[in-house]
């Protein structure tokens, strides 16, 4: 997979507002217009992406965002902000998001504020493999151990229909696929709701 390209961008702290409560525990809401997302609830949650708490929230229909020891920040912090939500089930809200390209963009709504992210790149990744989730929740997507500089968003969803298609029909115990389709982006701007 080529390297994303540079994308200027604000600095690390931009628009996070000194007196807001803790970004990690505020529900969110999510706008994708490329693929018509509009208004998705983001609740998180203490944990890692995909596990039961997180499986729960998207079976709602909801996405998900994990934070804690294992990665994931609140909305326009540094970091990576883990989203995860269904492709297929309860609603498959995110049914479009391999559709997702380079440059589009991704709203998150949370705390009176609408953070902006674009679309740098595309990752898949296998549950099957320790080295391969790490890169996902990663502090930098993709590069485990490296120090953010900025904020950043994996939205994450299930490879069902391409895994099926090639063969491979292997389920973990929340019948999650081996690979996920994540979209990475980066925090371009930030304004009042």
């Amino acid at each position: 997979m080529a390297a994303a390209p540079a994308v200027a961008g604000p600095p690390a702290s931009f628009g996070v507002p000194a007196d807001r409560t803790d970004p990690r525990t505020e529900v969110a809401r999510l706008a994708i217009p490329a693929i018509g997302v509009t208004n998705l609830s983001v609740v998180p949650y203490r944990g890692t992406t995909d596990d039961t708490p997180g499986t729960r929230i998207q079976d709602r229909g909801e996405a998900a965002s994990p934070y804690g020891e294992d990665g994931g920040v609140g909305p326009g912090e540094t970091g990576n902000y883990l989203v995860t939500a269904h492709r297929l089930a309860a609603g498959g809200p995110l049914r479009d998001l391999p559709a997702l390209a380079r440059g589009d963009t991704v709203l998150v709504t949370e705390g009176g504020t609408v953070y902006e992210y674009r679309i740098t790149e595309t990752r898949k990744t296998s549950f099957r493999s320790a080295r391969s989730l790490a890169e996902q929740r990663a502090e930098v997507p993709g590069e485990p151990g490296e120090k953010p500089s900025r904020a950043m968003i994996t939205i994450s969803t299930c490879a069902t229909p391409e895994d099926d298609a090639a063969g491979n029909h292997w389920r973990d115990a929340h019948h999650n696929p081996e690979h996920r389709i994540d979209k990475i982006g980066v925090l371009v701007s930030a304004r009042p709701a």
